[in-house]
């Protein structure tokens, strides 16, 4: 365990606006910052940052956290990564805790330094090396784009990284995939005499290589192994240099290959990313349509090109968004990105993918091919090989449009479709049933707690209902603020104290409130005081509604002695016109 000391240190020296500048330009807004959510395409700005309160929100999106939080949403790493990430940038030393020490220490950081290193070593023997870059320079690459995307090269020969490294066998290389040890126990540099592209996840760390001949030999691309900082199933390339242009454009182009996104960056085309020698994963589909509106898989026509996007079109269903869309373009046999966009440039690309095809045309179109449809047989084949796949579909209007395209081609009713494939309707939850009184005076009573938290010790709780969300947050939130030196802790150490807990998204929602209507300082304590007293008239008010259902049911003497007291004392004050006592 982290000490909640320790957080509240790190979260009073680190400023939010600072860190997240250094990531995405902000520009001053009123009394906040201002810019396009890094974590959803945006044409306008609603990613809001605040100095004073030191939190993000994203009014499009919802996206809301401290310091900690962006840090772990923009570069994906986990919560004690970020604390140790965050402490660094600021000179704070970790507080001396094994917990800590064996959760976030393994080889990650010493093989970071490692692969920095050698691609460092890479990228010196290109400059080096007329074989390669005159390789590079037929290929179209000029000199700019290959240090944006730090290509390198890895010379001919068995060892050249000792070189780089002092101690050769030293273990930590083979497990980052630099050096492979034989049967016999001889060690060698994995990649020799190829091209090199660096894997660079999205906090910058080089985390794996690619590696391409330079001439003839097998295999023509060569991938580190999965490794402690790397796993193909999640990683893409490119994606670093990508993400500007994915957030101008809203798209993102998937391409097979490390050159082809090479050269449709040197065209012009600078939103296209590839995948590391697998096929397209849920968790790739997933960290895209985080960046982009809409996902393009742009692939060969021949069998292979198609092949490679039904699998990218059955491991996109689970993660398409409502909201969100995807593409399919295919190439002229003969064709791959590179060599098309060399011929037309980047407009006849651009035109390429204007035209892709919908995810839903491409699916009905590929099972169509494989069923005869003038044939009962073939039209019920139809259905039953799109069973598995709209089951698979989170997007209930998209999979909607497609059964009634199914029931057309078919000739099946539509609830006959949805029968035989077992659909069963997206069933919206129904709205909570909450008092309508208690959510109008606790959510400011909350907004009010996150702005003053000293107000918390003068709350008295009882006066709190019992069946709403909003009171349950409330005591929540006075249960953590605690008294004393506690009183005193900022919403970013609130927010990281309840972090996970359930009525966590109910506080960020009236700490956005907050961001955008603050309280005056001068008017905080009139206004508690305010709430206090329309909570004590409502707690009175519900105290009154049992008496009177008690008396109905038990009559008056079913009263105890105070009970009677307190039903005459509010009787009084009405005939009095006063407000309950």
């Amino acid at each position: 365990m982290i000490p909640d000391s320790f957080i509240q240190e790190l979260l009073y020296r680190i400023d939010v606006v600072d860190l997240i500048d250094a990531y995405v330009p902000l520009k001053k807004a009123g009394a906040n910052f201002a810019a396009c959510c890094p974590f959803h395409s945006e044409k306008s700005p609603s990613f809001t940052v605040s100095p004073s309160k030191q939190f993000y929100h994203c009014f499009g999106c919802g996206a809301h956290g401290t310091a900690i939080g962006f840090v772990m949403e923009y570069t994906g790493v986990g919560f004690v990564e970020a604390i140790r990430e965050l402490a660094a940038r600021v000179g704070l030393p970790l507080p001396d805790q094994p917990s800590l020490t064996a959760q976030s220490e393994p080889p990650s950081r010493a093989l970071s330094a490692l692969m920095a290193r050698a691609a460092k070593f890479y990228y010196e023997q290109l400059k080096a090396s007329e074989k390669a870059v005159s390789y590079l320079k037929a290929r179209g690459v000029r000199g700019e784009i290959a240090r944006r995307f730090g290509l390198g090269y890895a010379p001919e020969g068995w060892q050249n990284l000792a070189v780089a490294f002092d101690d050769y066998a030293d273990r930590d290389l083979q497990l980052a995939g630099l050096v492979v040890r034989n049967e016999q126990g001889r060690l060698y540099d994995r990649f020799r005499d190829r091209v090199m592209f660096p894997i660079v996840n999205q906090k910058g760390e080089v985390i794996a290589f690619g590696g391409r001949v330079l001439e003839q030999g097998e295999p023509k691309y060569l991938n580190s192994p999965e490794t402690p900082l790397f796993e193909k199933g999640r990683e893409v390339f490119g994606l670093p240099q990508a993400r500007a242009a994915i957030r101008e454009s809203g798209v993102a182009i998937v391409v097979e290959g490390y050159m082809d996104v090479i050269a449709l960056a040197e065209h012009g085309v600078g939103n296209a990313i590839a995948t590391l020698g697998t096929a397209t994963t849920p968790t790739h589909v997933q960290k895209l349509l985080r960046q982009a509106e809409r996902l393009v898989f742009c692939f060969d026509g021949d069998a292979a090109g198609r092949k490679a996007a039904w699998r990218a079109l059955e491991n996109s269903l689970e993660a398409l968004p409502e909201q969100k869309s995807i593409g399919f373009a295919f190439l002229p046999d003969g064709e791959d990105p590179d060599s098309f966009v060399r011929q037309r440039g980047s407009e006849g690309f651009q035109r390429l993918l204007a035209e892709a095809m919908p995810l839903s045309d491409f699916l009905l179109r590929e099972l169509a091919g494989r069923c005869d449809l003038g044939t009962a047989e073939g039209r019920a084949r139809l259905v039953s090989e799109s069973k598995p796949l709209l089951g698979r579909l989170r997007a209930p209007l998209l999979r909607l449009q497609l059964v009634k395209r199914l029931t057309e081609a078919s000739g099946f009713s539509q609830a006959e479709v949805e029968r035989l494939c077992e659909l069963r309707p997206v069933a919206r939850p129904a709205p909570a049933r909450v008092p309508r009184q208690a959510p109008s005076l606790l959510r400011p009573l909350l907004r009010l707690l996150l702005q003053k938290p000293q107000l918390a010790s003068r709350l008295p709780l009882e006066l709190l209902p019992d069946d709403s969300a909003e009171s349950r947050a409330v005591r929540l939130l006075c249960d953590t603020i605690g008294v004393g030196e506690a009183a005193t802790l900022a919403y970013p150490t609130l927010l990281e104290k309840l972090r996970g807990n359930e009525y966590e998204q109910l506080l960020q929602t009236a700490a956005a409130e907050l961001m955008q209507q603050p309280f005056a300082e001068s008017e905080i304590d009139d206004e508690f005081a305010g709430t206090l007293k329309q909570l004590a008239g409502s707690e009175q008010r519900r105290a009154f509604a049992r008496l009177q259902e008690k008396i109905q049911r038990l009559g008056v003497k079913g009263l105890s002695s105070e009970e009677k007291e307190q039903y005459l004392q509010v009787l009084a004050a009405r005939e009095r016109g006063q407000p309950c006592p």
